[in-house]
């Protein structure tokens, strides 16, 4: 995006900065060549006026026109250095307001902010300065005010040129006064300047506290740049020393402005110490200074002691940190401070401990306080002295004050008023030039009518050219044209770019009343202040002969302009600076600059100083050289390489490839003629409005603009064709001056308004001229116009699009004015032209302040002319439309009516400039009226045949647009800049359709144009009268009646078409029939045709009833009645045609989709049987298929259904000419041409098979083998060939016909490529008719093979491609199904096997332990009791007679107890069957249950995708509520059950698992089991439940050990029923037969027993263990039992054995006790 230009208009070259920081920033951002050749305002063209939309940089080099072009939009992130990255670039809207003022977050900035807007500005020159300050103005920006050298070795630029055009409105606070809102430049009216600048380190940033104190807390204002933004945090390497200048101007709401009077505020950036003279200038040129103080050295409180006595007033702000820096030397909280410096006191402000907001608000009461009458009033322009004499560089230099002086001396004689100026300076646009006017349009009327033209009127016409013919220049046009045809370019952009300056401030003056700022009574208050100030006041009017409080400075320094050549060869840049400067003059209409004897006083200097000099060489040009130079006018011809090529290849401006040299003419290098000027003419912010309760829409005679001297200029050429014989040479010249001023962009008038007349011969020459610069083969032309009522702001509009510059309506003279544009390549390419005439009609439908009602005829001529010329017509509706609508309305309508009279129609777009209610409702009246208008036969550009498809509908465009904000503290709207690049965006869609529609003219045919539509206004040629009001309200309601039936026709087409489409979706499946289809169809567009018919026939009868019913329109109807007739049957044809087109697709469409809902149900069925069988083999593989797997069943899935698909019959076609075609291509590639007449039997009915002949071979090779039989082996060896070849191709047709795809011409070329091969490899001497004949029999044969194969898949090669391109989709469904349903299929099984399965075995099992208990019991009587399981016991053991059982259960009671339980369990079982049954009966019932709950929970789910958790889990909780089931849950917490899939496959899938779950279980349990197995995986175990009845409470005696027999649950007491014998356990010494209770209890015991075995008398037994009743009169307590004496005696031995100690001494009465003793004993023991 770097800014390409061609050599400029300069002066003077600047010098390369030398290689530091600052130029690397330069290099950085690409603009090192603008700082020899700066930028100028012809940059813009390809920056801006061609851009529709908004570019993002990508890099540092592209920021320069970013910045450039956002600045043009008024875009709010303009500054920002932010750079995107390509993908980041695409969206680069959707922002907030605070994102776009911060520039957003998430930016990366190579630069800082302040840094590219000093760079921009210093390759830029002053006039391009002076359209980016008034911009960055109406963007709320600060201004640079002294921009840093790039070599920090040389002074400053103090920059007043920049500030010059910006112009605003404010309303000052004066109490008991009138509070006028007024209007000036802000650069030379008298207001408070406050100057902020810093010494050392700040806490807080200086430019956001000045940003509050502009804005307030309230609202947010971004003037200042500061480190709370992107990019600021990086170094500044341009922009330290750099002033910026802001300015709060109040509104006169006392609740939202801060301040009662204006305010500008100055920035100095960086620290003030390392800036002194910007310092001293700023001190001296201020009202006040405020000065933010960090940590001081000693330095910086020199400085500050020096501030104090050159500022008019100072404001210290202490923000330094103590702590921090001990070598500071000053302390604002030291009370000495403000006497040290000598400052009054209070003017210190402590800010330690203030943020941003706080130390604002601080500082803004201490500046209302000062304000209005404590401040001094000054001006920027008066600080210029003062900038001079401190040795910084002052922009505006020589050739500015010289232009200047030229206009003052023009203006010389304007203090008697414009009224009388006019009157005696330009005569011609007088009272004559008006009756001649008059005379000439009832001549063209009397001619067109036929008759004699009136005497009378011929004589007054005489007496007019007699009068007319006695003219001689005015010396004002004689100086006036002298200083335009300068041949210094600058001069004369700075001359016109003065005396638009000039007569707006004059007209300022007029308007504004004679007090400044503030009132008289605060100048007198002042009078007492320093000389100084006053100067700074009132001008510096005495500080050197060029000074003045107007004089405004450019680059181009005294000698430059002294060594430059009279002849010399003009350059661009500057030259279209002219017309930048148009934009200083067209501002608002009030304001307060200073007195007008002030700005005389200034004036006068500078004008005695350079009068005398410019006249001198103003005499130089005009007079004796130009003779010498043999007739040229201005400069030489224009050279080789001065070429005027309409190029866009230099920013797209007017050039010119022939060399003329017998032809005088402004020497240009033309390379942006146009584009400059349209540039420097934009300027918005200087146009603001003055608001809209104050602002006329009448015209005022007495107002004064260039375009009047410039209107006297064509007028002067105009009297040499009215009075033959009176132009002089200079004057014969001007057309050539007024060519040379379009080129750069100066408007041209097409019409004088006021006297409603239009000077022919003056257009046509300069058109001529225009011509003649141009190549003939390059000067095809657009012509967009611009239509508006008087707050229409037509000028504005053009100047936010384009960039050029109209008159503004208030200063301007009322007229028709046209600038030209030259088109890059790329639109001329698409608009099919080279330039783009833009056309604004000025001072429509304003009422003249001497209440003329003649101006109405005027204004239907204006916009009839300007509607008559033009491609594209945009009108403007103001905010303001609702009372000036009618009759704005009427006159454009009346316009349009004219014109269509003529054939000619332009594309129509209206810009609606707010969004209320009745500019919406008067763009939809307007639309309605234009597109009744654009179908009408006989349109320019198309004919009958075409006219419906050339037809333009019309186009609303919304844009809020900010020339409504007449001050510069309203912000700009928020959608401004995308609703502007839209509208942009429409109106050339629109030129790019008129490409389609008609040729593009060139100017001689456009000349012709406007002379044919001005010669049929003269004549009114048109039925419609130039006042008649009541045809165009008349025409308009009836438009907007018929568009509204329109609408209802089109609604109940709609609904039509809604029935049709139900006609054709109830034929279903039937709809493949091509009869019934066919059939279907064809009734449809009959009844469709019909219905249009019929409707459309009610519109007409409508249009000829409103007609004949409407006076106003009676009178009309053989004129308009066609027009709207030709309407209804444009929409009668375009809405049948659409509705049959409709239809069509609705049946094709209904036809495709039930093809395809056909070949989709083909395709699940065979896809669904794959997936099964892809399913169950999955069942018993478990590594999954891969994708590549999967993929190639899909392919034999879908080659079946291809093959099994019955497709629409279709059309076919032969492929006999495509094998011809490829045969051919190859016989020529293979130098076989000669055989080309054998391809005639291609595809024809060849022999069954190939048959080598002699001919296939040579002569030679036939003598060589002559002694052979018939040369068999030659032949032989052919024929082999030729078979094998042809097997090839048979096995190559047999594959390519097995695949499910259509012929190919690649099968051709791959067949004849392999018999090439074939050819090559076996070595034959054979000649080439084999291999023809050979491959025409291939290619015979193919053509019969692959015809079947064509038919086949031809028969819907759309359907098939649509199949085809979804198949990825199939495949990717066919995988997914594939997966979801193994997924499925695993979560099945999961569930079946984690949930089902264990909760099945659960409810089979759990019951069954307490079964087989009470059975065991029930069986076994033993288990009743405890005693009787006791009792059991012993008896078994004395049954079985086993020492090792007695071990077992006298040591280890209770595991023997248990063993013994078990036993009996496992033979209860083994001998019974009702396990199984048991098991089969549970699982039944469990199953039952499982499918119930599953059956349940499926309802209502047929085909529905649900997640499986939440499902299962309700199986669940329906399985434990209706089932009386407990099932685990918990692993379903898990992901693994969580899957999307349909539920009734997935109940499908479980139901499965279930049913072979059952049959596994069934089998299982039918088969014989382990017992002791089973009982162990019993939740509930028999034998611990029985053991667990019977085992009692555990307790046993302390002295032998035997259990307790107690029955009751919970006892106290334990007691034995049998104490056994101590021999049964081990003992000290020996064994013995006694008890331990027998023992214990003996008086005298025995010898043998050892006397510490006696612890206890009997009468201590009870003491000793509490718990146990053991009672000496218990016999069982004494001596044992029968059961223990025969236990005892039985194994007496054994037990000593076991304890290793002797064996007891057993009683013989022990030993005589039999087994069956023993057991009765127990029975005896356990009855008692």
């Amino acid at each position: 995006m770097s800014v390409k230009l061609s050599k400029r208009l300069s002066s003077k070259k600047k010098k390369p900065p030398k290689d530091n920081a600052q130029s690397e920033v330069l290099s950085k951002l690409g603009l090192e060549s603008f700082w020899t050749t700066p930028l100028d305002p012809a940059s813009m063209l390809d920056i801006s006026t061609w851009a529709l939309n908004n570019q993002a940089p990508l890099e540092p080099k592209d920021l320069p026109n970013a910045f450039l072009q956002r600045l043009w939009l008024l875009r709010p992130d303009a500054r920002s250095p932010s750079c995107k990255l390509p993908s980041e670039a695409l969206d680069n809207t959707d922002k907030s307001a605070e994102d776009i003022n911060g520039f957003g977050g998430d930016s990366q900035c190579s630069v800082n902010p302040l840094d590219l807007v000093a760079a921009v500005f210093m390759s830029s020159n002053t006039f391009l300065q002076q359209e980016m300050a008034a911009r960055m103005m109406q963007c709320q920006f600060a201004v640079p005010l002294v921009l840093p050298n790039i070599d920090p070795e040389k002074p400053s630029r103090f920059l007043l040129w920049p500030l010059r055009s910006v112009v605003s409105q404010w309303t000052s606070h004066f109490p008991g006064a009138n509070r006028k809102v007024q209007e000036g430049f802000l650069a030379s009216t008298c207001m408070p300047v406050v100057s902020c600048v810093k010494f050392g380190h700040c806490g807080v940033s200086k430019s956001q506290v000045l940003n509050n104190v502009i804005s307030g807390l309230r609202s947010r204002s971004e003037t200042f740049l500061h480190r709370g933004m992107d990019g600021t945090q990086l170094p500044r390497r341009l922009s330290n020393g750099l002033v910026e200048i802001g300015w709060y101007l109040p509104t006169g709401d006392t609740d939202r402005d801060i301040f009662t009077v204006p305010l500008a505020i100055c920035n100095l950036r960086g620290d003030a110490s390392a800036h002194e003279k910007s310092l001293i200038l700023l001190c001296q040129a201020s009202s006040a200074m405020v000065i933010f103080c960090g940590n001081l050295r000693e330095k910086e409180k020199q400085l500050l002691a020096s501030c104090k006595d050159m500022a008019n007033k100072v404001i210290l702000i202490d923000i330094s940190d103590k702590e921090k820096d001990e070598n500071r030397v000053v302390g604002f909280v030291d009370e000495n401070l403000e006497q040290d410096i000598g400052l009054p006191e209070g003017s210190v402000l402590p800010g330690q401990d203030l943020n941003e907001e706080e130390l604002a608000d601080r500082l803004s009461d201490t500046l209302k306080y000062l304000l209005p009458s404590k401040l001094k009033c000054v001006t920027i322009e008066a600080a210029e002295k003062l900038a001079a004499e401190l040795g910084l560089n002052v922009d505006e230099e020589v050739v500015c004050k010289k232009a200047m002086a030229t206009v003052e001396e023009v203006l010389k004689g304007l203090d008697e008023g414009p009224a009388l100026f006019r009157q005696k300076q330009l005569p011609l646009q007088g009272d004559l030039w008006k009756k001649l006017a008059e005379i000439e349009k009832e001549e063209s009327k009397a001619r067109k009518e036929g008759k004699e033209i009136d005497p009378q009127l011929q004589k007054e016409k005489k007496n007019i050219s007699v009068e007319l013919s006695s003219y001689k220049m005015t010396p004002v046009m004689k100086i006036f044209t002298d200083a335009l045809f300068t041949t210094d370019i600058v001069e004369r952009t700075y001359f016109l770019s003065w005396m638009k300056l000039r007569l707006q401030m004059l007209q300022m003056e007029k308007q504004n009343s004679p007090q400044d700022l503030t009132t008289n009574q605060q100048i007198k208050e002042n009078d007492g202040m320093s000389e100084q100030s006053e100067e700074l006041e009132n001008g510096v009017h005495d500080h050197s002969e060029f000074s003045d409080s107007f004089c405004t400075d450019t680059s181009f320094e005294e000698e430059d302009i002294a060594d430059q050549p009279v002849n010399a060869e003009l350059q661009v840049s500057e030259p279209q600076s002219e017309a930048g400067q148009e934009s200083i003059l067209q501002t608002s209409t009030e304001g307060t600059i200073e007195p007008e004897s002030e700005q005389k006083a200034h004036l006068e200097s500078t004008h005695e100083a350079v009068t005398e000099q410019q006249l001198s060489d103003k005499k130089e040009v005009q007079g004796e050289e130009i003779l010498e130079n043999n007739g040229e006018q201005i400069s030489k011809p224009i050279s080789d390489d001065q070429n005027l090529c309409l190029d866009s290849g230099e920013n797209g401006a007017l050039s010119s490839e022939e060399k003329q040299p017998d032809e005088p003419q402004l020497t240009l290098d033309m390379s942006h003629m146009v584009s400059s000027v349209e540039h420097m003419n934009h300027d918005p912010s200087s146009e603001d409005q003055v608001s809209m309760c104050s602002e006329p829409s009448e015209l005022n005679p007495s107002l004064l603009g260039l375009e009047h001297f410039l209107r006297e200029m064509g007028l002067i050429f105009e009297l040499t064709h009215i009075t033959p014989g009176s132009g002089s040479h200079n004057v014969l010249r001007l057309p050539s001056l007024a060519a040379d001023l379009i080129l750069y962009g100066i408007p041209l008038e097409l019409m004088d308004g006021d006297a409603s007349n239009i000077p022919i011969h003056w257009l046509s020459c300069v058109l001529a001229e225009l011509t003649r610069r141009l190549p003939q083969q390059q000067f095809r032309t657009r012509i967009l116009t611009s239509l508006g009522g008087p707050h229409g702001r037509n000028a504005e509009v053009f100047s936010a699009l384009f960039g050029v510059k109209f008159p503004d309506r208030r200063r301007s003279a009322r007229g028709v004015y046209m600038v030209i544009l030259c088109l890059p390549d790329n639109l001329r390419k698409d608009m099919e032209c080279d330039f783009l005439l833009l056309i604004d009609v000025e001072g429509l439908c304003s009422m003249p302040l001497n209440g003329n009602r003649n101006t109405q005829i005027c204004d239907n001529e204006m916009a009839t002319v300007a509607v008559g010329l033009s491609d594209v017509l945009l009108q403007n509706i103001s905010s303001h439309a609702g009372s000036e609508f009618e009759t704005n309305f009427t006159v454009v309508v009346n316009a349009l009516l004219r014109i269509k009279e003529c054939g000619l129609m332009p594309a129509f777009h209206v810009l609606v400039q707010d969004e209320g209610i009745n500019s919406i409702l008067q763009a939809s009246q307007l639309r309605r009226v234009t597109d009744m208008l654009q179908t009408e036969t006989g349109d320019r550009g198309s004919s009958n045949t075409d006219n419906h498809s050339a037809k333009t509908t019309s186009c609303t465009t919304t844009v809020k647009g900010p020339w409504y904000n007449t001050s510069l503290t309203e912000p700009v709207d928020a959608q401004y800049s995308e609703a502007l690049l839209k509208l942009k965006q429409n109106l050339f869609g629109a030129l790019k359709t008129c490409a389609a529609k008609s040729e593009a003219a060139g100017l001689p045919e456009f000349m012709g144009r406007l002379c044919s539509v001005w010669d049929a206004v003269k004549a009114k040629s048109f039925c419609v009268g130039l006042q008649n009001t009541d045809i165009a309200l008349a025409f308009s309601m009836l438009c907007t009646e018929l568009s509204l039936c329109k609408d209802a026709f089109l609604g109940h087409m709609e609904s039509w078409l809604m029935g049709a489409t139900k006609k054709i979706s109830d034929t279903k499946a039937k709809a493949l029939d091509a009869t019934i289809k066919n059939d279907l169809l064809s009734k449809l567009k009959d009844e469709a045709r019909e219905e249009v018919k019929t409707e459309v026939d009610k519109l007409r009868s409508k249009v000829e009833t409103n007609f004949m019913n409407d006076d106003h329109l009676k009178m009309y109807i053989e004129k308009f009645q066609p027009i709207l007739m030709s309407n209804m049957d444009d929409l009668q044809g375009q809405v049948t045609e659409e509705i049959i087109q409709r239809s069509e697709t609705v049946t094709e469409n209904h036809c495709s989709s039930t093809q395809l809902e056909k070949f989709e149900a083909l395709l699940e069925k065979v896809q669904e049987s794959k997936l099964h069988a892809l399913v169950e083999n999955n069942k018993s593989t478990k590594p999954l298929l891969q994708d590549k797997e999967l993929e190639d069943e899909f392919e034999e899935v879908w080659n079946n259904t291809l093959s099994n698909f019955d497709f629409r019959p279709s059309e076919t076609d032969d492929i006999t000419e495509r094998v011809t075609c490829i045969l051919k291509q190859n016989l020529v590639s293979r130098g076989l041409k000669k055989h080309m007449n054998k391809l005639e039997v291609a595809g024809q009915n060849q022999p069954t098979s190939f048959q080598v002949y002699d001919e296939h071979f040579g002569y030679r090779s036939r003598l060589k083998h002559m002694f052979e039989y018939n040369n068999r082996l030659q032949r032989v060896e052919a024929q082999q060939l030729a078979c094998n070849v042809i097997e090839e191709y048979n096995q190559f047709v047999a594959d390519k016909s097995s695949s499910p795809a259509d012929f190919s011409d690649s099968y051709i070329t791959e067949i004849l490529q392999n018999v090439d091969k074939a050819l090559n490899e076996k070595s034959m001497e054979i000649r080439t008719a084999f291999e023809v004949d050979l491959k025409v029999y291939l290619c015979s044969a193919a053509c019969r093979d692959f015809q079947e194969q064509h038919d086949r898949y031809a028969k819907d090669r759309d359907f098939l491609t649509c199949i085809k391109t979804t198949k990825g989709k199939y495949l990717a469904e066919f995988i997914y199904q594939l997966r979801k349903r193994d997924q499925c299929q695993r979560v099945a099984q999961a569930f079946t096997s984690m949930v089902i399965k264990p909760t099945v075995l659960d409810y089979i099992y759990r019951p069954l332990g307490m079964r087989i208990m009470e059975e065991t019991k029930s069986k076994a009587l033993q288990y009743l009791s405890r005693q009787a399981f006791h009792k059991s016991l012993l008896e078994e053991l004395v049954k079985e007679d086993r020492f090792e059982s007695f071990m077992e259960y006298l040591h280890s009671y209770d595991s023997y107890r248990l063993r013994k339980i078990q036993e009996t369990v496992v033979a209860h079982l083994s001998e019974s069957n009702s396990l199984e049954k048991w098991r089969q009966h549970r699982l039944g019932e469990i199953v039952g249950k499982i499918a119930a709950a599953v059956s349940q929970t499926a309802e209502g789910t047929n085909g529905v995708l649900s997640d499986t958790k939440p499902l299962l889990e309700r199986v669940c909780l329906t399985l434990e509520r209706d089932g009386d089931v407990d099932v685990n849950r918990a692993c379903l917490n898990g992901p693994l059950f969580s899957i999307t899939t349909e539920w009734d496959r997935f109940i499908t899938c479980l139901m499965e698992l279930l049913a072979a779950m059952r049959l596994d279980l069934a089998q299982e349990f039918s088969q014989n089991v382990d017992i002791n197995q089973l009982l162990q995986c019993l939740p509930i175990q028999p034998q611990d439940t029985i053991f667990n009845r019977v085992r009692g409470c555990d307790k046993q005696c302390p002295f032998c050990k035997a259990p307790c027999e107690v029955e009751q649950m919970e006892h106290e007491a334990h007691r034995a029923m049998l104490h056994r014998p101590k021999g049964l356990f081990r003992c000290k010494s020996s064994l013995s037969c006694i008890s331990y209770i027998e023992s214990l209890t003996q008086a005298n015991p025995p010898k043998n027993m050892d006397t510490e075995e006696i612890s206890v008398a009997c009468s201590d037994l009870h003491a000793l263990e509490p718990n146990w009743s053991i009672s000496p009169e218990d016999p069982s307590s004494e001596t044992p039992i029968a059961y223990w004496r025969y236990v005892l005696a039985r194994f007496n031995e054994k037990f000593a054995k076991e304890y290793e100690q002797e064996p007891a001494k057993i009683p013989e009465e022990w030993k005589r006790i039999t087994k069956e003793e023993a057991i009765d004993s127990l029975k005896e023991a356990f009855l008692t």
